[in-house]
């Protein structure tokens, strides 16, 4: 066990399984102290490597992440103190493996639960290496105005209310972690603060003990008294009565142990800690205030006359000489957290995103407020789903099951055209699923299925302007401009499109009006009379009847019409739906195990 102080102004601490809030708390008292740097040298996350971002002072920092113990401290030889935040289940293996570490000088054990016979092979070792543990069950310790160990103490306010961050003059050491945070409000109010307090941990067997500390803060000289926290069970005081006795502590030493109460009860009584049980009556709180008392210690009465007593006992070696009083410092203003900030009014910062169409905030997530089980239970379908997330709104079920039927027919168009040719290639060249989908996405524009807006855009324009299909056709050809949705490479006037025909009887049938549809098909008899394979092709169909659904609807004003149009709402449509051919090209190909596609010399003009 170590005999001086454990922690300074430059300690730096390795924290084992990485958890936000306790390391910016660190961070926050490092800033507060006035440190040069962070008290958190790397962090340790099993199976992780990279950089975990967080704030010192108002500077944000990027603190080093590394997989094994082994690797942080070879990365960080200067860091000497391991603070281990695993579960009770791994924090016996994981302290051992730190403090083999020949850089690790401290460990500080926070879980609850650790084994007994592992945290006996831990002391054991510590021991038998010159090295320190705190804990199990421990908050950990602080060095005011220097370091803390993770939560220890508390909020920044409570550290200020306590005046730890700056060095006072009194030793504190303490099995509770919460009744640490008690003291150092009590100290700091009747005394010039902490200079050192450790909580050890409730456990059974604690690495270190109470007299390991108070020995410690003997050989301190900044330490001019010690306060001591006991509680009933076990008999880990006694070593410290023993210390006393032998004349082993010169400084005096305020003591009380709590748990005096529970002679009131008829039966044992476990109070919280787990080695807080009376074994016997020298186990009780009211053997173990006597031995001290009788030993030198300066003993209250009670519970409620230990703050009188730690204020007596300073003012006495104030009135000594023997502590001179802290000039007092005003600590700096820790940065607050924009999210703190904004919660408690102090700010308003404006968001990066809008978004309307979904909400995840809540117990699940909505889809244009639409809570998602509700779409399950009343068994809508994909084309509900698309109402609400593209057009915000459930549209009628005739308008629902189209959008299907759209999706269905232009899932796939065979593996020649030029998306499902792309995706093939690059399927085949090993690339992965994302690669070979988007590769036959990006054919999509204006020669390849993403006429579905522009023919919408043109029918809707000429309909609405009342020209007749000559017009119509007629201004087109003197503009240069192909009629979008008219045409096809195979499809003739006596061998019309099936998907055609479907979509059309399909709208006939449910549709309250078709009014775009039929003057496409009077554009259709115009062009048919030029040529027989200027036919009305799909893109054509659903961009007319998108139309017919979007204004028979009556859920559509005419300029979110024009918005939809305008944004590309019905070429999504047609992404979406060939997006599941080419997804199946591309799982086609690697179930056949298809080599990398070389085209053939005879498909190739060679010429200069």
């Amino acid at each position: 066990m170590a005999t001086g102080q454990l922690f300074s102004k430059t300690t730096q601490a390795l924290f084992y399984n990485y958890k936000q809030l306790p390391i910016q708390r660190m961070l926050d008292f490092d800033f507060l102290c006035g440190r040069e740097t962070p008290s958190v040298a790397g962090i340790i996350n099993p199976g992780s490597e990279g950089f975990q971002k967080l704030f010192f002072g108002q500077e944000e920092i990027a603190i080093p992440v590394h997989s094994t113990i082994e690797a942080a401290s070879a990365a960080h030889p200067t860091a000497d103190v391991f603070i281990n935040f695993a579960s009770f289940r791994s924090a016996a293996a994981s302290s051992m493996a730190a403090l083999k570490q020949p850089t690790i000088r401290v460990v500080a054990i926070i879980a609850e639960g650790v084994p007994e016979s592992d945290t006996k092979q831990l002391i054991g070792y510590a021991r038998a290496n010159n090295k320190v543990v705190i804990g199990p069950a421990t908050v950990g310790g602080i060095q005011a105005g220097a370091f803390k160990i993770g939560d220890t103490a508390g909020t920044i306010d409570n550290i200020i209310q306590c005046k730890l961050y700056r060095p006072g003059s009194v030793g504190f050491v303490s099995k509770s972690g919460g009744m640490s945070n008690e003291l150092y409000n009590t100290i700091g109010r009747v005394t010039d603060g902490i200079y050192e307090g450790i909580a050890i941990g409730g456990d059974v067997f604690p690495g270190s003990t109470l007299s390991d500390h108070v020995l410690r803060f003997n050989n301190i000289p900044q330490v001019k008294m010690v306060v001591v926290l006991g509680e009933l069970g076990g008999r880990d005081e006694y070593s410290l009565v023993e210390a006393l006795k032998q004349g082993k502590i010169n400084k005096p030493v305020v003591a009380w142990v709590s748990g005096t109460c529970a002679r009131l009860f008829k039966s044992e009584v476990q109070f919280g800690h787990a080695g807080a049980k009376s074994g016997g009556e020298m186990e009780s709180a009211q053997a173990k205030n006597q031995a001290l008392r009788e030993a030198g210690a300066v003993v209250p009465t009670s519970y409620e006359a230990f703050e009188s007593a730690i204020r007596e006992t300073f003012e006495k070696l104030m009135e000594e000489g023997k502590i001179t009083p802290v000039k007092e410092v005003t600590p700096p203003q820790i940065p607050e957290d924009l999210n703190t900030a904004i919660k408690s009014g102090k700010v308003r910062a404006p968001t990066h995103i809008i978004s309307t169409i979904s909400d995840d905030r809540g117990e699940e997530p909505t889809y244009a407020g639409v809570p998602m089980s509700s779409i399950v239970e009343q068994g809508l379908g994909v084309g509900d789903v698309i109402s609400l997330l593209w057009f915000k709104r459930s549209l009628p079920r005739y308008c629902t099951r189209f959008i299907e039927i759209c999706i269905m027919l232009c899932a796939d168009h065979g593996p020649c055209v030029s998306g499902a040719h792309n995706t093939i290639v690059t399927a085949r060249a090993g690339k992965d699923l994302v690669s070979s989908l988007v590769s036959g996405l990006l054919t999509i524009g204006p020669r390849f299925g993403g006429a579905i807006d522009d023919a919408a855009r043109y029918f809707k324009d000429a309909y609405d302007k009342g020209l007749t299909p000559y017009e119509f056709v007629e201004s087109m050809k003197k503009k240069g401009i192909r009629v979008p949705g008219i045409g096809h490479r195979i499809k003739r006037g006596d061998n019309r499109d099936k998907r055609v025909e479907l979509l059309q009887d399909f709208a006939r049938t449910n549709f309250p009006s078709v009014k775009y549809m039929e003057y496409a098909v009077e554009v259709e008899t115009y062009t048919l009379s030029k040529a027989n394979n200027l036919v009305l092709n799909v893109d054509g169909a659903i961009g007319s009847l998108f139309l017919d659904l979007l204004a028979g609807s009556g859920m559509f004003t005419k300029q979110e019409i024009d918005e939809v149009v305008g944004i590309g709402y019905l070429n999504g449509l047609f992404v979406l739906a060939r997006s599941i051919g080419l997804i199946g090209h591309t799982f086609d190909q690697k179930r056949l195990k298809q080599p990398l596609y070389r085209h053939p010399w005879e498909d190739v003009l060679y010429t200069k």
